[in-house]
C-alpha cells in the first residue's frame, strides 16, 4: 500500500474510503437509494483495482432507539423497522459485489453518519500516513457529506469521484458537489472514476 498519487517528492499516500454501500440502502427497504445501483460498476471497478487500499464504512443501527442518545433516539421512533430488533443482520452486510474484496480490503462500522467521531479511523490513517482519501458511496448529501467535512477539518485531501456518489434526493446531490466544488476547491476535487484510474493505475 503505498505512494501512487503524483510524482517526484509530491507522491502522496491515499486510500479509498466507500461510505455505506449497504444492503440496506440497495435493497427493498424504506431507506432504499434507488440509483446506487448505478454507480456500483464504478466502485467495483476501484475496488477491484486497489481493494487493499479500500475502506468500507457500515452504518450499524441501534438494537433499540432507545439505545441511541437525544435526537437520534428521535430519528429511530421515527424508524424502527431499521432498528437491529426488527432488520435482518444481514442487511447491515455490504452489497455482495462489494463483500468479495474483504479482505484485503477493510470494514469500518459507525453508528452515526461521521466516521470521525470516535478517533479510530482517524488513528488508523494516521499510523499509515495517508494524506488524501478517495470517497466514494452514499449519500452524497448525508453520510458523504459528514465524512468530507470531517475529513476536511483533520486535514486530508479529499478527491469525490462525482459518478461513485449517490443520494436518494436529485436536487441535494447536485447542490452538495456543487457546494464542495466551489466552497472548498483547495480542500476538495472531483474528477470522474475513469480519470481517477487513469492517474493511480
Amino acid at each position: 500500500m503505498g505512494d501512487d498519487i503524483g510524482s517526484g517528492t509530491h507522491r502522496e499516500v491515499w486510500r479509498h474510503l466507500c461510505v455505506d454501500m449497504q444492503r440496506l440502502f440497495f435493497e427493498e427497504t424504506p431507506w432504499r437509494v434507488e440509483w446506487m445501483a448505478r454507480i456500483l460498476p464504478q466502485v467495483v471497478e476501484l475496488a477491484e483495482r486497489h481493494a487493499e487500499r479500500s475502506i468500507f464504512t457500515r452504518f450499524i443501527t441501534p438494537e433499540r432507539a432507545e439505545d441511541m442518545p437525544g435526537a437520534w433516539a428521535d430519528y429511530y421512533r421515527k424508524w424502527p423497522m431499521m432498528t437491529r430488533a426488527e432488520l435482518p443482520r444481514d442487511m447491515l452486510d455490504l452489497i455482495p459485489a462489494l463483500r468479495r474484496f474483504v479482505p484485503p480490503a477493510r470494514l469500518f462500522d459507525k453508528p452515526v453518519y461521521s466516521p470521525w467521531i470516535d478517533g479510530r479511523l482517524h488513528a488508523t490513517l494516521q499510523a499509515e500516513r495517508v494524506s488524501r482519501l478517495v470517497i466514494t458511496g452514499g449519500e452524497t448529501d448525508v453520510c458523504v457529506m459528514a465524512a468530507v467535512l470531517g475529513a476536511i477539518d483533520l486535514g486530508y485531501r479529499i478527491t469525490l469521484i462525482k459518478d461513485a456518489l449517490c443520494s436518494g434526493a436529485d436536487t441535494t446531490h447536485d447542490d452538495s458537489l456543487e457546494l464542495f466544488g466551489s466552497r472548498f476547491s483547495v480542500q476538495v476535487e472531483i474528477l470522474t472514476a475513469e480519470a481517477f484510474l487513469s492517474r493511480a493505475g
